[in-house]
């Protein structure tokens, strides 16, 4: 059996901010979003060098390691990242997160670094792939805060890792593709916004990918929409 991801992407600056500093890639086998951050126009450049870099392994042979090349990738975004700042004393701070799914045969390689998440939804069921990186997920992790009382945190936003030209330490797993599965990715601007259980009725209740990902963007809208979002609906399917 050949399996392969079809996927569309859909941002939106939202109604507060005055620019756009996510990125999002979508190739034949690998999907990215990234978040930027370090203000205008430090964030977007940081966002754009992440996903271009990552971007290359989508044209390169599978290898049969999907982590280990975007390990490598990533890293090398970094550098890239650290010598754009080098440059340019205006770019200190800036950085990005990313979430990132590449298949290989008949498995998927999920990345993430900061606060943009990869979720599945398979038979119906919804779960997060990834954990945040960030200082109130570490405190629901000590048992400090529940889960509704870090989407309600103030410091909600602030991350305690991401690709800024440092030492950082993604996070990774393999995960057996099956045909039908669905997977989210996302900024924070969705999932700060749109409870977890609204985006996985509105995986289920869309089944036209584009219809799902723009539903996603208005739900972040009706709420607000404080921050930017970017989402990519990505579906396994059989050729």
């Amino acid at each position: 059996m050949t399996l392969a991801v079809r996927a569309v992407a859909a941002t939106d600056q939202g109604l507060v901010r005055s620019n756009n500093e996510d990125a999002v890639f979508v190739g034949n086998r690998l999907f990215v979003v990234a978040d930027g951050m370090g203000g205008l126009p430090a964030g977007e450049l940081a966002s754009e060098i992440l996903v271009q870099t990552l971007g290359e392994v989508d044209h390169k042979p599978d290898t049969g390691e999907p982590l280990q090349d975007l390990i490598e990738a990533l890293q090398t975004a970094n550098k890239q990242i650290e010598k754009a700042v080098s440059d340019d004393d205006a770019r200190d701070g800036m950085g990005t997160t990313v979430t990132a799914l590449l298949l290989s045969g008949e498995r998927l390689a999920a990345l993430n670094v900061g606060d943009s998440r990869c979720y599945l939804l398979r038979e119906g069921d919804f779960q997060q792939l990834t954990r945040d990186d960030t200082y109130v997920q570490a405190l629901v992790d000590q048992g400090v805060l529940t889960p509704d009382d870090a989407r309600r945190h103030p410091q909600r936003a602030l991350v305690t890792q991401a690709v800024q030209g440092g030492p950082f330490r993604p996070a990774g797993r393999m995960i057996p593709a099956r045909v039908g599965d669905r997977y989210l990715l996302c900024s924070d601007g969705l999932s700060d916004y749109v409870e977890d259980a609204v985006i996985a009725q509105t995986l289920r209740d869309n089944a036209d990918r584009r219809t799902c990902a723009a539903e996603l963007i208005n739900r972040t809208l009706e709420n607000g929409a404080p921050d930017n979002v970017t989402v990519i609906i990505a579906d396994v399917v059989e050729l």
